[in-house]
């Protein structure tokens, strides 16, 4: 099963965000893929939160997302749109992820449940919980490429989501993300190839690259990494569309020789007392 990413430099014009992507759908779908995968924040990148604010309205409402069905639905395409900022019902955004079906019909949601609050060494701070709402739970979906389990970029430092989603039945594990240099450089592969040999499934992480128009600067490197931990497609630095192959048996081949799926156990933790004697 032939599957297609798109590794993005995102700005601030939301229409512009949405023909690029609407441009990969198309791509993906004259490749062959059965299914597009796109980075975290493909409908805006946007640090300025005051500019960002103008722009971002309700699902029901977002120009990125009714562009993205639409040519889903054209190109008779699967998409697991990375993630998008739009507005809640109480007014708070939410990082949220989509599985669009190849009608149009958007199949599952995922909000991200880890929010990123951090001061890093380079000066650049985050605060995700000033502005986002985090999400309530884990999902797993059905795809053409198999049981689909999103996350969303900073949500890859916690295991146990995945082990939830592999629980679940989650045979695909999709982390889209807008990684930093630094952080990139130094934790992007090792994690991700350790989720997928955890999991002994396929990881498809779909990234943000490049000098965006906001001034960040994102890693790259949209990776698919198959259950035994082998990076089978790696795009570098450059904004395209890549194409990679999930083979169902491999995941069975994998999970055969090493069940790590049934060999999990529940692990009670213990406190010690005071020693005594």
């Amino acid at each position: 099963m032939k599957i297609a990413l798109a590794q993005l430099t995102s700005g601030i014009d939301p229409a512009r965000n949405a023909a690029i992507l609407v441009d990969a759908v198309e791509q993906a779908a004259q490749g062959g893929a059965a299914m597009l995968f796109t980075p975290e924040m493909s409908g805006l990148v946007d640090q300025d939160r005051e500019r960002a604010s103008a722009v971002l309205r309700s699902e029901d409402d977002d120009v990125v997302l009714a562009a993205v069905r639409g040519a889903a639905a054209a190109h008779r395409i699967w998409v697991h749109l990375g993630s998008l900022a739009v507005r809640g019902e109480d007014g708070r955004l939410a990082n949220r992820a989509f599985v669009i079906d190849d009608t149009g019909v958007v199949r599952a949601r995922y909000d991200k449940l880890h929010l990123f609050d951090v001061d890093l060494p380079t000066g650049e701070r985050w605060r995700e919980s000033a502005a986002y709402a985090p999400g309530q739970g884990a999902v797993v979906v059905d795809t053409p490429v198999g049981k689909l389990g999103p996350s969303i970029c900073y949500d890859l430092r916690f295991p146990d989501l995945y082990r939830a989603l592999s629980d679940a039945g989650a045979t695909v594990l999709a982390v889209p993300a807008a990684f930093t240099r630094p952080t990139g450089t130094a934790h992007w592969h090792v994690l991700l190839r350790a989720r997928a040999i955890e999991a002994a499934a396929y990881v498809v992480a779909a990234a943000q690259t490049g000098e965006h128009e906001d001034g960040r600067a994102t890693y790259g490197h949209s990776l698919v990494i198959d259950p035994w931990g082998e990076i089978i497609l790696d795009m570098g630095e450059s904004a395209s569309v890549g194409f990679a192959e999930i083979d169902p048996a491999r995941i069975a081949d994998v999970r055969a020789r090493i069940p790590v799926l049934a060999h999990r156990r529940a692990i009670p933790a213990v406190e010690t007392g005071n020693p005594t004697g």
